[in-house]
């Protein structure tokens, strides 16, 4: 395979750099039939999200699944659909440059990019980028609290991909996840407290995380189990007892048993139960986005409020929340322990060391 071209532009005596790659899902680049065959092709093609024999998914997924599901998805998206485009992208670029405002305010000279495992930005060419612009350290940042080899082990897949077809490869960290870092609980707990402040208290809090077949807590995965970490010291900062709030999961696909109890239910058991008013939370997302503004938002109003209820709040992911940002450069301080990002590269000195590069190569000419 080709070398990048970023390969072939390495000058001897270039400055070592740092960067951050915040890596989250994906979005179609609009909201349309087409974008989204694109986009469920590749996202619904990845082995880590469908664990089904190739001979069997593919043909169902080509010749049923997305001129079904193209369409309808088409629709959803153009229901939350910003001036700007997807509000998963926006968002994430939003985080991106608050977490590269806060990194250089407090002195580091480190890249801070974002990207996609799916649709654009992709991984591979956001890292061509940083990689012709001479980053030799690398820290990559799933944006999944939890881990799950759906998300966080295939977003880590992509860069491994890129790392295998690069001569010089930088030096790499990963974070692994997030679930039970203090500064999130706190972030969490605080945005929580502030909705309430504004709006008063629910009488239950449902903090809905996104679903997972069954069968993947029974082969190891772990993201159930963080997930019901987070929703336990979330509760504790906002010291809710367990009458006071429910975890559920959401956004089930397919027919075979997913992470129980499901949302949809839930808020109407909730309702058909006499609760007048819920509040609705996914800590399992960095960034709002299909999943949690219009499944959330739009259509478990809608479940909880046909089946009885009389309030309805959804409370926004911390996406580019300054709060949080400020929490999450905490996070990604620790694991930049080590590496010189408080360094200014001298511009005299690799001017010099650059000719002097140049005048050893034209002298063994």
């Amino acid at each position: 395979m080709t070398a990048p071209p970023a390969d072939r532009q390495y000058v001897h005596g270039t400055a070592p750099r740092v960067a951050v790659l915040l890596l989250n899902l994906g979005t179609p680049d609009a909201p349309t039939a087409p974008a989204l065959r694109r986009y469920l092709r590749e996202f619904l093609s990845d082995r880590r999200v469908v664990e089904i024999p190739r001979a069997i998914w593919l043909p169902l997924l080509n010749g049923i699944i997305l001129p079904l599901r193209a369409p309808k998805s088409a629709a959803k998206y153009a229901s939350i659909w910003q001036t700007q485009g997807s509000p998963l992208a926006t968002g994430t670029a939003a985080l991106a440059a608050s977490v590269q405002a806060t990194l250089g305010a407090r002195g580091h000279h480190v890249l801070v990019r974002h990207a996609m495992r799916y649709g654009n930005p992709s991984t591979a060419t956001v890292l061509d980028e940083l990689h012709a612009q001479g980053v030799t350290r690398l820290l990559a940042v799933p944006l999944y609290p939890q881990y799950s080899a759906a998300t966080t082990a295939s977003s880590l897949d992509a860069v491994m991909a890129w790392l295998s077809r690069v001569r010089r490869q930088p030096e790499l960290r990963t974070v692994r996840h997030f679930a039970d870092d203090p500064e999130y609980i706190n972030a969490l707990a605080t945005s929580i407290r502030a909705h309430w402040t504004e709006h008063g208290q629910p009488e239950r809090l449902v903090m809905s995380f996104h679903g997972m077949p069954q069968r993947t807590l029974k082969l190891g995965d772990p993201y159930h189990c963080e997930c019901q970490k987070t929703a336990r010291l979330l509760a504790q900062a906002l010291e809710l007892n367990a009458q006071r709030y429910v975890v559920t999961f959401q956004s089930r696909f397919g027919k075979q048993p997913w992470l129980q109890p499901y949302t949809e239910p839930t808020l109407r058991d909730l309702a058909k139960a006499g609760v007048k008013r819920v509040d609705t939370v996914c800590p399992g997302f960095a960034v709002d986005c299909l999943e949690t503004l219009e499944e959330i938002a739009m259509e478990g109003k809608q479940a909880f409020l046909s089946s009885g209820g009389n309030e309805y709040h959804y409370i926004p992911c911390l996406n580019a929340d300054a709060h949080w940002a400020e929490a999450f450069t905490n996070l990604l301080e620790s694991h930049l322990q080590g590496w010189p990002s408080r360094q200014v590269p001298d511009t005299t000195q690799l001017a010099a060391s650059r000719e002097r590069a140049r005048a050893m190569g034209a002298a063994n000419i």
